[in-house]
């Protein structure tokens, strides 16, 4: 019970503060490291995968590891201590208020005088593509589509590896809730490295290669349990659950990504729209498969629909890992 209520006070704090840009965020150390490791063993290896993969472990490790000494520091100086540090690592690795708060920026700018010079601005700070000749329609694409696929990379994996690592308390002299934070920052510094060095251009496409892979892998599950909390969301939400399904098991393997469209394909079956299709990425379009069947325009308004829906999914995956953490420890027992 404890552990629950510890791991549900890091969501009332991401709900009521989200990220205040004015504190030294946890997430910066990583990408700073990450920047470092990427110099040190460019210059140190010829070999740019093996460079790639020794820079990924070498963040990870030293990550991992001063979050370890910082925990373990606090736990000789007060149980009390490691808990509280543990509970504010872990609210700020996790990331559901912003999301909702740069997305209704998007809504807010398309209800403007200026929709379309306002909402490119707001929307282009939270996707890759080129957003300068999108329509207001395209805008509200493109954000709706942000906000489910950024449901896993935000909060459902987080949490995930929160409770996962929650169990290896058994084998550490550590509290459940500080294994949590080591959890989630071993996930935070591999999704990190994948949306600093992930990419399939000249300069990354070997050195990036095992950071792009490695978080596919680290995301498999929880994309996929995210997926069908979705579904389950439009049911509580009223939407079109049974469509959800449908699309959900149709079309969650077409994308690039082997994890993206779970989440979008829900997304599109329960809001009754069609996302994916062709984006212009750096002057470049690139063909996307579309997600979902064709249905209405998309609008504004599909954005709060859609950041509902997320919310719920995510309470609702949230509940599951603490059931599913319940569960295990009384077949242990």
């Amino acid at each position: 019970m404890l552990y629950s209520a510890q791991l549900i006070l890091c969501l009332i704090f991401d709900w009521i503060f989200g990220d205040p840009r004015w504190y030294p965020h946890p997430v910066r150390g990583i990408g700073w490291l990450c920047s470092f490791y990427e110099r040190f063993f460019r210059s140190h290896c010829k070999n740019l995968q093996i460079a790639g993969t020794m820079t990924v472990f070498s963040v990870i490790a030293t990550t991992t590891g001063i979050l370890t000494l910082l925990l373990s520091g606090a736990r000789l100086l007060s149980p009390y201590f490691e808990q509280i540090l543990a509970i504010v690592l872990i609210y700020m690795a996790l990331s559901l208020r912003d999301l909702l708060v740069h997305s209704n920026n998007v809504y807010s700018a398309l209800l403007s005088d200026e929709p379309l010079v306002r909402g490119r601005k707001e929307v282009a700070k939270i996707v890759g593509r080129d957003t300068a000749e999108l329509s207001e329609s395209e805008i509200a694409k493109a954000c709706v589509e942000t906000v489910g696929e950024n449901m896993v990379d935000g909060s459902t994996s987080p949490l995930f590896y929160a409770v996962v690592g929650s169990l290896f308390s058994f084998f550490v002299p550590l509290t459940p809730i500080a294994c949590s934070a080591l959890g989630i920052f071993m996930y935070k510094a591999i999704n990190t490295m994948d949306s600093m060095i992930g990419y399939k251009n000249d300069r990354y496409i070997y050195f990036g290669r095992t950071a792009a892979k490695l978080d596919d892998l680290v995301n498999f599950i929880p994309a996929r349990i995210s997926g069908i909390c979705l579904v389950a969301a439009a049911f509580v939400q009223r939407l079109n659950w049974k469509n959800s399904a449908k699309i959900y098991f149709r079309d969650n393997d077409k994308h690039t990504s082997p994890n993206a469209a779970h989440p979008e394909a829900a997304v599109a079956g329960a809001l009754d729209i069609q996302l994916g299709g062709p984006s212009r990425y750096f002057g470049k379009i690139v063909d996307k498969p579309f997600i979902g069947d064709p249905g209405g325009k998309i609008v504004p308004g599909h954005i709060k629909t859609v950041n509902r829906l997320v919310v719920t999914g995510t309470l609702l995956f949230f509940t599951m890992m603490l059931l599913t953490r319940s569960l295990f420890y009384l077949l242990t027992a």
